[in-house]
């Protein structure tokens, strides 16, 4: 367990640092290249926060639609939109060389990618609860029926079966594990 709690927090920080370094090159290239193109440099900064921050939002959209079953088609294209936006400032503000758009490229790709992966990451899965699967209001299930019980005769008329067995119905109608709702009517 201190393993896994070790491990848990060495990828955190190193997660927050590769994410704070990268969104910081992210961000300062996309301000540099507004301001270079003629905004001010607060638009320059609006720029920079709605391009960086729409790729991690859009991010989190696509997984709980996700798991809401719900389609993510245009959210993906959105993401898609923003990434190479956020890609294309870092380029642009490279040495117009190969190895200056491929070093100008990796904070961008590098934040991209541990956004892919923290949010592409399996949720926890819920235990399973006690009860058995299915409703709890399920139909029941046939029985046998139970012969009668033997006339007694008249002499042992006063003696009473147990109390359990008077209140308790028939084995096999209720299940043991099922709460049994008393009034409901179907």
């Amino acid at each position: 367990m201190n393993r896994d709690r070790a491990e848990s927090a060495v990828r955190l920080v190193i997660l927050l640092a590769i994410g704070t370094m990268a969104g910081a090159a992210a961000f300062t290239h996309v301000h540099d290249l507004s301001v270079a193109h003629g905004q001010p440099h607060w638009i320059g900064w609006a720029n920079a926060v709605a391009v960086e921050l729409m790729a991690i939002y859009l991010g989190l959209e696509i997984r709980a639609r996700r798991r809401d079953n719900r389609p993510v088609g245009l959210v993906g294209v959105l993401l898609v939109a923003f990434a190479l936006l956020s890609l294309a400032a870092q380029v642009a503000e490279a040495e117009p060389s190969a190895w200056g758009w491929i070093v100008a490229a990796v904070p961008s790709l590098a934040f991209l990618a541990l956004v892919k992966v923290v949010l592409s990451s399996a949720p926890a899965v819920p235990t399973a609860p006690d009860q058995p699967q299915g409703d709890w209001y399920d139909e029941p299930q046939p029985v046998e029926p139970v012969p009668p019980a033997p006339v007694m005769p008249a002499a042992s008329a006063t003696v009473m079966p147990p109390a359990s067995a008077a209140v308790l119905p028939p084995l096999g109608v209720v299940h043991p594990n099922r709460p049994q709702v008393v009034g409901i009517i179907r």
